[in-house]
């Protein structure tokens, strides 16, 4: 038996030859690949983030602290200590002293367990940020 057996009135040879290329596209897709196919260029950079939920009504239900990642002007990558629930949409403000971003509206796009107590979530903002210029000056100079 294998994995097409219970596909009742499907034609096997059509659906082995789309597992096959699936299969074939998830082996692209390497990290270097995945980077290539980015929109926004992103900034690694470490500062605190602090989210909680979207909604108004929701605002006193939860509030966890997180660490960056990394930052584009498209979204963001973040370490957080429990675990975010994908698709959630979240309110998120970044340290004032490292960042210098208003309150952000983002969306949370994966959830990916680390160890026990680290989680890290990448978040998709819903209109592109402008990434400040000390921002990338900093950066510049950390890798000089």
């Amino acid at each position: 038996m294998d994995i097409f057996d219970g596909l009742a009135g499907t034609d096997r040879s059509m659906d082995a030859d789309n597992a096959f290329d699936l299969l074939q596209e998830l082996e692209r897709n390497t990290t270097d690949e995945i980077r290539l196919q980015r929109q926004h260029f992103r900034l690694e950079v470490k500062a605190r983030v602090v989210i909680q939920p979207g909604n108004a009504s929701d605002l006193l239900k939860f509030k966890m602290q997180g660490t960056t990642g990394d930052l584009s002007a498209g979204g963001c990558r973040a370490l957080f200590p429990m675990p975010v629930h994908v698709g959630d949409i979240y309110r998120m403000e970044f340290d004032k002293e490292t960042i210098g971003l208003p309150l952000t509206f983002a969306r949370c796009v994966r959830c990916l367990l680390l160890r026990e107590d680290a989680y890290e979530a990448g978040f998709a903002f819903f209109t592109p940020i402008s990434v400040p210029e000390k921002l990338q000056d900093a950066v510049a100079r950390s890798r000089a």
